[in-house]
């Protein structure tokens, strides 16, 4: 994990906000960096290779959405500077659905 995502994970696991968060689940063939089964949120934390696959994260996006899941993603600095809010975010889209 990059240091973003292991401050990141530190957020999320042990069910820290109510709901229970996996790391480096794969799911239809792809690998999502944190992911809640419950309320069917993917969360990725993106460094700067992101802003060279726009097209491949797209088409990732698109058939994860097809399957029913959201995606949040955050980019590294984000984390690293606003993790608060980072975190408030994943916290709004868990009570929307769970």
């Amino acid at each position: 994990m990059t240091p973003a995502e292991k401050i990141l994970w530190q957020e999320l696991r042990a069910n820290r906000l109510g709901v229970h968060f996996r790391r480096q689940q794969v799911i239809a063939g792809f690998i999502v960096d944190f992911y809640c089964h419950r309320a069917a949120l993917v969360v990725e934390v993106d460094g700067d290779i992101h802003d060279l696959q726009q097209e491949e994260d797209a088409r990732r996006e698109k058939a994860l959405n097809e399957i029913g899941l959201r995606i949040v993603r955050f980019r590294n600095d984000e984390v690293l500077k606003n993790l608060s809010i980072g975190v408030e975010k994943i916290k709004e889209m868990i009570l929307t659905l769970v």
